[in-house]
């Protein structure tokens, strides 16, 4: 069957919503259930597609994408399996709020729901969407389509943002429809709403004496990040950041203590709080030790969606509202405002950043030196990516220090094996910047066929790649609570090999001072390097003589 190029059709409005919201890439997989949307996005020349080697890498590097760019991420996927496919990297979006549109085929429009097994049919596809994503929908009426979409692009761009399912039945992909405008004749108002903060808030930031701000994605989200480096430095407050909030300060600040918000000498300090300053962060159980973090009466929370409220921790006052406008509100009115600042209190702060960046370092002895390594040789730009593995959520994720906002992605949710694909998408999405993988090798063999993607996608990226033969931090929880181990050893390939065969450059290290000679090489050739990094011969973690702040820590819970 062949499309005249002047006949309108369906996908043809598709792909127009798309490049009317500045959509530039899509990320997917071409199938027999979105062959007309793939044309119709040829044939309008404006966006680029990105080809990946499964659904759920490509849900993984329009998510990536997002993330790194601010933009709206994409990705097509086939019906049936393919769409179920994605379903565990929805999830990881969801989690982590990422705006995102997932565009699927559905069976032909009077086959569904009839149980007559259509090709890649699922029983109930909706319901499987609806459980991944923010929201789900169906196309029931191909003419509506411009609807459609522009409903379900907002969807995925209002607060709380998310991603969002669109089924289109394969039948209504390439019908012609008449191409009719949809014009809204109310125009909103362009001035900015008036933000409104009591007086009395203000005097409660003015007066606290020890003001600790606990930062998240909302700071990075909302692009506010030099308004909170004016409140930060007029307050001379600490700053504590979740593991999303990563770069909203650079956290080379003498202030910024990072995070650490679950170390038992930092929640003594925000427990010492006389105000604490909470500004779009969602306080995980992994971040608060499952919500037992003891938090200051003096709780003023800054956050977009009005639901926050009390959710995790009681708030005396929630400012609901954009974090860059609210900020800029106070940072207004705290000009002409006299503030006494404690020294004491901030060398306090500045030995505490200190103190537990040192016992960390004694805990993961040598791989301190590999964070120095990083610290020393990464371009501050970069952008760095924590897969779900001992190294990124031990000391990568603390130690590794990140300058900028949008340069700091990991696994909200907790899925394995996502940062490999997560690592293409941003570096689609920011090709000037290094991207460096941080994985290890249990995780990096779920997506490992998405190497050949950077290829083809001239999207050159780092990886990291701890081998230790095996899932290393099952091997220590099953010991000690059963004192055995199952499941858990690996029979690995020889990643080098697997890498240059994808057409990436790899190379081993055993040592810190190989480490460090390979990272140069890496960014120094400007194209995907392997390094594979021997973990027997480096050293092994010893869970058994660490802290239990670090032994009770459970990334997956």
């Amino acid at each position: 069957m062949t499309y005249k190029d002047s006949a309108y059709t369906v996908s043809d409005a598709v792909v127009e919503e798309l490049v009317g919201a500045g959509v530039e890439v899509i990320f997917g997989i071409v199938s027999i259930h979105n062959m007309p949307i793939y044309d119709a996005i040829l044939r309008d020349g404006q966006i680029r597609i990105a080809t990946a080697r499964s659904e759920g890498g490509a849900v993984n590097m329009a998510d990536a994408y997002t993330r790194a760019t601010g933009k709206l991420g994409v990705v097509i996927t086939s019906t049936g399996a393919g769409a179920g496919n994605g379903a565990g990297s929805l999830t990881e979006a969801w989690n982590s709020g990422t705006p995102l549109l997932h565009i699927t085929g559905e069976a032909d429009a009077n086959y569904i729901g009839t149980d007559q097994r259509y090709i890649h049919e699922s029983r109930d596809q909706l319901q499987m969407m609806s459980g991944a994503n923010k929201s789900a929908y169906l196309l029931k009426r191909p003419k509506l389509i411009t609807p459609f979409m522009k409903k379900a692009i907002q969807d995925a761009l209002t607060v709380p943002k998310g991603p969002v399912t669109v089924q289109i039945p394969t039948n209504y992909q390439a019908l012609i429809i008449p191409k009719n405008e949809l014009v809204y004749t109310k125009k909103c108002d362009e001035k900015e709403e008036q933000i409104n903060i009591p007086d009395a808030i203000i005097k409660k930031i003015v007066t606290a004496k020890r003001p600790v701000i606990w930062i998240g994605d909302g700071i990075i989200h909302s692009g506010a990040s030099a308004e909170l480096l004016t409140l930060v430095d007029k307050l001379q407050a600490s700053v504590v950041t979740s593991e999303s909030g990563k770069g909203a300060i650079d956290e080379a600040h003498p202030l910024c203590i990072g995070n650490f918000a679950w170390f038992p000498e930092v929640e003594e300090h925000v427990s010492k709080a006389d105000l604490l300053l909470s500004i779009g962060v969602r306080f995980r159980g992994t971040e608060t030790n499952n919500w037992t973090t003891p938090v200051p009466e003096n709780h003023i929370n800054i956050d977009a969606n009005p639901e926050a409220f009390n959710r995790s921790f009681d708030t005396q006052h929630l400012l609901v509202g954009d974090a860059k406008a609210v900020l800029q509100e106070i940072n207004k009115q705290l000009v002409d405002q006299s503030i006494t600042v404690d020294s004491t209190y901030v060398d306090e702060v500045k030995q505490l950043r200190l103190k537990v960046r040192e016992a960390l370092r004694q805990v993961i002895q040598p791989y301190d030196e590999f964070a120095d390594i990083m610290n020393k040789h990464l371009p501050q730009d970069s952008i760095l990516i924590t897969d779900v593995t001992i190294p990124g959520y031990t000391w990568a994720n603390k130690l590794v220090d990140v300058h900028e906002p949008r340069n700091y992605l990991y696994m909200t949710g907790g899925g394995i094996g996502q940062g490999l694909p997560m690592a293409i998408g941003a570096k689609v999405g920011q090709p000037n910047k290094p991207v460096v993988l941080v994985a290890g090798d249990g995780g990096f063999m779920v997506n490992s066929n998405e190497m050949i993607t950077a290829t083809h996608e001239s999207a050159p990226v780092i990886t990291l790649l701890f081998d230790d033969g095996g899932y290393g931090i099952l091997k220590y929880y099953q010991e000690a609570a059963y004192g055995r181990q199952v499941g858990v050893d690996l029979v690995n390939p020889d990643f080098v090999m697997l890498a240059k065969s994808m057409g990436h450059e790899a190379e081993k290290v055993t040592s810190a001072a190989a480490f460090e000679e390979s990272l140069q090489n890496a960014l120094a050739s400007n194209k995907s390097y392997c390094i594979v990094v021997d973990v027997e011969a480096v050293g092994v973690l010893d869970y058994e003589d660490s802290p239990e702040y670090i032994r009770s820590f459970r990334p997956h819970e």
